[in-house]
This record gives C-alpha cells, structure tokens and sequence, in this order.
C-alpha cells in the first residue's frame, strides 16, 4: 500500500475533499492533514479493522444474484466525506420544503385533486400511475402525511451545485449503515472526533420512534410500534431487524399480525394477543393485505387496510404514497413546490426531458450516447441506460422501449458526479459519490445531519448502488467554526 496524498488528483471535476492537488477544502483540512500524518501500515491496519468490525458487528447486505440470496459484508471505505455545516443547513431547508409538499401534494390527489383540475401535473400521468392506489382515495392519514420517511438522493455536479436525482417514498432503505457507518468510524478512527466539530447521527432511532408514535390511535402514554417485515431473504432485513432492535420496538412478519373483529390489529405472542398501534411497514403496498391487493400474498395482512382506514391503526409510510415516487412525477417537483407553498424550490432538480412529451422524446431519442434514461418506478439502478457508458446494442434496445412505453421513461444529462478520495487496492483514487439523507415527518419534521453516502467503487462508474458493486463512506457535517 502506497498512500501519497500529493499525488492525488481529482482529475477536473469537484472533489468533496481535495479542492486542487495537495490542497484539502476547508472543512476537510483536519481530516486530511491527520490521515497524512499516519503510516501506509497504520492506514492499512485501519481499514482492515473496519473490515473486521463490519463482519463482527453483522452488518451485511443481501444481492440477488442468478436467483440466489447473496449475504454480503457492507462495503465502507473509512475515509469520511465531509460536508460544511453552512452548507448543509440550506441543504436541511430545501428537503423540509420539499417534503411537506410532496405529502400535500400525495394528499390532495387521494381528496379533491386540485393540482389535477389546475394543470400543474397531466391527470393522465395520475392514471397511469403504478402507484396510485385507488384503494386509499379519501383516506386522512394522521397530519395530513402520508410519507413519513424519505430518502431524497443528492448528486453534486462538476460545478459544485447540489442537486436533487430522486425522492424515495414508499420503503426507503440505508439509514441502518449511515448509523453503522459511524460506529465504526469512531472505532477505527477515534483520534477524529476529539478534534472536530461532527454532527451526530446515533439520535436517528429515538426520532424516528417519536414520530412514529406521533401517529398512535392510542390513548395514554404506551403505544406499542411494530416493524413489519417481508422476513429473513429480503435484501434490507438488516436494516429491518436493527432499527427494531434500536427503537425497542417489535420486528414482526405478516403471520405474527392479526385483525381482530373490532378491526383492531393484534400481534401474537406466547402471553396472547397484544394490540399494535403504530406499523412501520417495510412491505410493498401490492402485498399489506391480500383482502384487498395481491390474494395469494402470504407478507401482509388480511383487513389491514380495513383497519387503518379506521384509524384503528397507523401506517408508515402509508399505502398509495408510492404515486409521488415516480420519475416522472419527480420531473413536476419544483412546481408542486410553488403550487402548494407559494415558494421558489430551494434545491434544483436535475434538468430532466419526460419522454411521454413528443418534443422531448425526439431529443432523448437523437442524443442516447450522452444522456442517462431510467424507468419511472424501478429502484437499485435497475433498468435504467448510462448512455455514455453504453454500446450500440443497448442503445437500440432502449430506443425501442422508449417508443413502446414513452410514459415510462424520463432521462436525464449525465452528470459529471463528485469524487472523494477512496482507498482502492492500496492506493488512493477518486470515485465518484451521491448522498440519501432520511427526512422524517410526523407532527414535526427533521432531517438526519448528513446521511447514507454511496460510492461508485469502480473506477469511473456512476452507479452507486450496493446491489450493483457500490460502497460508502460516513457522513461528516462539520461546524468548522466550533473546530
């Protein structure tokens, strides 16, 4: 391993750490003057006892892979990344903004559909939603809110600007190995967080379960909170089980649940059954209650929907708000924003073409090679065409889907993402990053001081995705003036 911290180039474009060669940003220059002070052997020793503490700790994550459940230790690379807290309180107001609009806006299409009548967003794309669901028109969830967590991805672009690349509504995942990430950073790296001023992330849990018994029918002050889980083979159980384990709050599958005949939900246990108030639900709408969406479903269940129409019980996130996790929706934001807050958007969006437009679509047809093209509704950087990463072949293939199903494809200018400086096979290299804070919203709304940040560890890919060879990194948002 040879580590030369002189000879790292972020090769043109912004890099989060390293603002010219030999030059850290402001922010960074006490991580990077530490790590320049320890040994090759002493930077090795580190990393390998992250890699053993991941494995100590459990933290794994599954990859689906020829129809087989792969487990996998998490991939993290302990050279932090590092955000300016100046910045990042502008960042904290733009997901807040963006957020309460999305669940007026998620509210609205399920009662009087003003934004439809008034124009801002096509009634046709509502219609041919995969996630509106009839089933929960008229519906009042408690607050008005129907996304209770979210996962918002930001990218920075070569110039340094921040944008928003997707909001995640339905069963955002990540938050667990932002808060493992940073255990075992103060692990292996401890000496960094006597001399610098980082924000924590370990308060996630008790916020998390403050907002969701912010929702609970019940009376009194015991209001017991379950998390719903698809079981064991699903890519995301780790994250399921700790923050379960986290909040004090039960892991449970469909058949541990129970509607009663006063419609309310029961959970079993050896003593009987026990009244569940709050479901935080990490079950796909089409499988919640197979009285009502798929009948052979064996995850959810049966009358849930029934009860939470009630208000027997509360669900996070609620069913239907998956109809604003669209990309095509996503491309209509920044309006909604000034539609239902009379506000200018604080984060830009990417500049996105809808290729159910015409216009667009001809433009996105002519220009494959330098554009990305995702689906509106697939997840885990499935799908979706890189164009300048692309051959011929696919690029054919992908002209063709778009003519047959223009509804379901946005695309996008492949950005020139951030780097940050990774250790890849004993040397330092860039490799390009975005960034999922978790907003939460209940009664009040917060934002997680930094977040999940992802990394692309092949050189020059931009997909970031654990399920297609990404990694990550923890997350300082850093108060440089404290330090």
């Amino acid at each position: 391993m040879t580590i030369d911290w002189n000879l790292y180039d972020p090769q043109g474009g912004y890099d989060e750490l390293i603002g010219a060669p030999g030059t850290p940003r402001a922010p960074a220059a006490n991580l990077t003057a530490w790590l320049r002070s320890l040994s090759d052997e002493e930077i090795r020793l580190r990393k390998l006892n992250a890699e053993l503490a991941i494995v100590d700790k459990g933290v794994t994550f599954t990859v689906y892979s020829d129809g087989e459940n792969i487990d996998r230790a998490w991939p993290f690379d302990i050279i932090p990344r590092v955000l300016p807290l100046s910045e990042w309180r502008g960042v904290e107001a733009g997901l807040k903004q963006r957020l309460k609009a999305l669940n007026r806006f998620i509210d609205d299409l399920y009662h009087d559909q003003r934004v439809l009548a008034d124009g801002v967003v096509p009634r046709g794309l509502i219609a041919n939603s995969k996630g509106f669901r009839q089933e929960c028109v008229g519906i009042d969830p408690v607050h008005g809110v129907w996304a209770h967590i979210c996962g918002s991805d930001l990218v920075r672009d070569a110039d340094g600007t921040l944008y928003v690349l997707e909001d995640n509504l339905r069963v955002p995942s990540g938050v667990s190995y932002m808060i493992e990430n940073r255990e075992v950073t103060k692990r292996v790296l401890p000496e960094l967080f006597e001399n610098s001023s980082i924000l924590p992330v370990d308060d996630y849990p008790d916020r998390l379960l403050a907002m969701l018994q912010s929702l609970s029918p019940a009376k009194g002050p015991r209001h017991q909170v379950a998390v719903l889980t698809p079981g064991i083979y699903n890519s995301a159980y780790f994250e399921h089980a700790f923050l379960a384990r986290s909040m004090g709050a039960q892991l449970v599958e469909g058949a541990d649940l129970v509607v009663g005949e006063d419609d309310y939900v029961y959970m079993k246990t050896i003593q009987g059954l026990t009244r569940v108030d709050v479901i935080y639900r990490r079950v796909d709408d089409l499988f919640l209650d197979p009285a009502v969406f798929i009948s052979e479903s064996v995850l959810g269940v049966r009358g849930l929907m029934r009860a939470w129409r009630q208000g027997k019980v509360a669900l996070a996130n609620a069913p239907g708000c998956g109809v604003a996790d669209d990309k095509v929706i996503y491309s209509y934001v920044p309006d909604i924003i000034r539609y239902y807050l009379a506000e200018e958007p604080l984060l830009p969006n990417v500049p996105t073409y809808r290729c159910l437009d015409a216009r667009d679509r001809e433009y996105v047809l002519d220009n494959l090679a330098t554009l990305v093209v995702k689906p509106a509704n697939e997840s885990g950087g499935y799908g979706m065409l890189v164009g300048p990463q692309s051959t011929a072949r696919e690029r054919q293939e992908f002209a063709g889907l778009l003519r047959a199903n223009p509804r379901n494809y946005i695309a996008q200018p492949a950005l020139k993402l951030s780097t940050a400086p990774t250790l890849c096979d004993g040397t330092l290299e860039p490799r390009h990053l975005d960034l999922r804070p978790f907003i939460l919203q209940g009664r009040d709304i917060h934002v997680t001081a930094g977040g999940l940040t992802r990394v692309a560890m092949r050189k020059g890919s931009l997909v970031v995705n654990s399920s297609q060879g990404g990694g990550s990194k923890d997350t300082w948002v850093v108060d440089s003036e404290v330090a």
